[in-house]
């Protein structure tokens, strides 16, 4: 095998990210159920954020030119968060909670910690200087300001951000609706029991999670027998109802995969084998518009290609304008002295050992074995043609950052 026969990883990517049509239907959605999804529009703040300069700790409010020699000063009310206070009597103090509004004519507050209350007064040892302690109007937003920009995924901190400019209903863009056909005659689904030669359909319930993580709706899951007229059949009606078709199997040059020559009879083949390890017989290309993504068969490959390749190209369509994730630089605790012409993605997982977090890889990397995947929390990424002794730095995903989880 050369290279000269497979397409890279990064060669791939390209093409599938300049292959990606985002959505253009949006819909409005509750606050609460916005969690993963893809803002589609800018929200921006409809008011300074907060409203009114506030206390960032428990204390005292005062202005800083009343206290005299003795820095002691009557206390004369109370503020508590939600309050609106009247003025601050000139030449006293208010007691004041974290988050109360700063009364008119305080301009500092003093920590509860640093005072000292004795017959109604308030005394400290030196006077802070003036804003001490407070959070200005408008520190965290502007009114006006941009908060959120369109193509952000929402995570628990913007949602929480978004309350905080008063919003209930949400912009987002609708989900991207996925079909996923699992080929093979051997495959049975779990709950029946197996005859000789017969196996159970991991993929499909591997890609419904991994594309529930991606905030796909799952519209159709369908097992495929290998047979050319079932599969073009099936590719049909799975691009008549989906914005994206990713089928397991059929694509290798077995007289048993028919995923190629069926996506080549009735659309386009723009892309098949990848210079990865795993998944190396990777399909891509469309039908009618719909584009199809077709993924290996065994299922530790099902898994690598969907994180490394399927989900780029479904955060694009999405409308997700992120930056992709960053790997982590990890010291390698294992050795892989065997080189590839294909770029191999190893499921690792991070544990720490004399002191420092090392990158420990599975002993069986067979793209079979999905229990590796289970057993690692990551990947550990081999370029090309380069072997991996211990110590070696390598790049690390870990699982969460590759899906957004």
């Amino acid at each position: 095998m050369s290279l000269a026969n497979l397409t890279s990883v990064d060669t791939a990517l390209q093409h599938l990210l300049e292959s990606a049509k985002p959505l253009s239907e949006t819909e409005m959605v509750p606050l609460g159920d916005a969690l993963g999804r893809v803002l589609a529009e800018d929200l921006s703040a409809p008011m300074d954020v907060p409203q009114s300069d506030n206390s960032a700790v428990d204390g005292y409010a005062f202005r800083c030119a009343d206290p005299g020699a003795d820095r002691r000063l009557p206390v004369s009310g109370r503020v508590a968060a939600g309050d609106n206070p009247p003025p601050l009597q000139a030449g006293t103090a208010a007691r004041i909670f974290t988050g109360a509004p700063i009364p008119e004519g305080a301009d500092t507050v003093i920590m509860q910690e640093n005072t000292t209350l004795d017959d109604g007064h308030v005394s400290f040892e030196s006077t802070p200087p003036p804003g001490q302690n407070i959070r200005r109007r408008g520190q965290d937003l502007q009114k006006g300001t941009v908060a959120l920009s369109s193509g952000t995924r929402l995570r628990p901190q913007e949602l929480g951000l978004i309350a905080s400019l008063g919003c209930d209903r949400v912009p987002v863009w609708r989900r991207l609706r996925v079909a996923i056909l699992t080929t093979g005659d051997e495959l049975v689904e779990p709950g029946h029991s197996l005859t000789p030669g017969q196996i159970y359909n991991t993929n499909r319930y591997t890609l419904q999670g991994l594309l529930q993580q991606l905030d796909c709706k799952v519209v159709a899951c369908q097992t495929v027998p290998d047979r050319h007229e079932a599969t073009v059949t099936a590719l049909k009606e799975a691009a008549a109802s989906a914005d994206l078709i990713i089928t397991s199997g059929g694509v290798s040059v077995g007289e048993e995969d028919h995923l190629r020559a069926a996506l080549e009879e009735i659309g386009e083949l723009s892309l098949w084998r990848l210079a990865i390890k795993p998944g190396k017989p990777l399909a891509f290309g469309q039908i009618s518009g719909t584009p199809v993504l077709g993924l290996p068969g065994n299922p530790a490959a099902v898994l690598v290609t969907t994180l490394v390749i399927a989900a780029p190209f479904i955060r694009r369509c999405q409308g997700n304008t992120g930056l992709p994730p960053k790997p982590a630089q990890l010291p390698a605790g294992f050795t892989l002295d065997k080189a590839s012409i294909r770029r191999e993605f190893v499921r690792a997982r991070r544990e720490l050992h004399n002191g420092q977090i090392v990158a420990i890889a599975y002993p069986n990397q067979s793209s079979g074995m999905l229990s590796s995947a289970c057993w690692a929390d990551g990947l550990a990424v081999i370029p090309e043609n380069t072997t991996v002794k211990p110590g070696d730095m390598v790049s690390f995903y870990a699982f969460s950052d590759l899906t957004g989880a």
